[in-house]
């Protein structure tokens, strides 16, 4: 799996108006790509040729508050959003046909569109940890492989307490409750694709990102830089978000577990 891309919505101009709740990350001060990266510890930042140095701006000052409000959400530190400072982003790259973002596996980057990226972040983001945990996740890991993926194919998995809490996310999200048959909101994915005669979004890790993706936008913490569109948009109506309980059994296990990966780092 080479990248994992976001269907893109109507284009847009960036603009700074994208609601958001919370902390006051940066005072009202203008940050740049190279603070962001400094602070997080990013492999590498790459900006497009055509972002203007005024889009440029807005864009670092987005991307700031979205990522530190993802911190406060996850309760985890800089370290873990940069994934050990193994991940790279890049913005108005230029990107893959008809997505507004994508993660590229092989080149460990998650990139967004310049005018349409805005709130694909926590899903991309998540493509990045899903690829970056299974070689802590599994006893033989691939450098290509998704942790997502590989508990479906019941991959061995290193006995720890972390992992033990992640395939538990695993588990509600991809199974029915006691039992080994697909989870409704497998089966919905399914139906999706059928009817748009694909195979999208019932893989491994697009379900996995979804789900994440609910559980960051079901947070008090709200940044539509971050994530939207998981409950009203055209998407949402195909069923391709958890609702309901499942919705809030994941949004719980989700939360379990990246609060104990926050405890477990920081008494390191």
């Amino acid at each position: 799996m080479s990248s994992s891309q976001r269907p893109a919505p109507s284009q847009g101009r960036l603009h700074q108006q994208y609601y958001r709740n919370g902390g006051s990350h940066r005072d009202g001060a203008d940050v740049s790509f190279q603070d962001i990266r400094q602070l997080f510890n990013f492999r590498s930042i790459t900006i497009g040729r055509w972002v203007t140095a005024a889009e440029q701006q807005i864009a670092a000052n987005l991307f700031f508050d979205a990522l530190y409000d993802l911190i406060d959400i996850l309760q985890v530190n800089e370290r873990v959003i940069s994934l050990n400072n193994t991940l790279s982003l890049a913005f108005g790259t230029g990107g893959q046909k008809h997505a507004n973002a994508h993660y590229h596996s092989a080149k460990r980057q998650l990139a967004l569109a310049k005018n349409a990226g805005g709130g694909a972040l926590a899903h991309e983001w998540f493509h990045a940890f899903d690829h970056y945990i299974s070689q802590r996740f599994l006893v033989t890991p691939n450098p290509m492989t998704f942790a997502s993926q590989a508990w479906l194919d019941n991959a061995e998995m290193v006995d720890h307490p972390l992992n033990e809490r992640l395939g538990e996310c695993f588990a509600t999200l991809f199974l029915a409750p006691g039992s080994s048959s697909p989870s409704d909101y497998v089966l919905s994915s399914v139906e999706a694709d059928k009817a748009l005669q694909s195979f999208y979004y019932a893989t491994p890790p697009e379900l996995a990102a979804r789900a994440f993706e609910a559980f960051v936008q079901d947070s008090h913490i709200k940044n539509a830089f971050l994530v939207q569109g998981t409950k009203m948009s055209v998407e949402a109506r195909l069923g391709i978000y958890p609702h309901g309980i499942l919705r809030k059994q994941l949004n719980d296990a989700f939360k379990l577990y990246f609060y104990q990966l926050g405890v477990a780092l920081s008494a390191k």
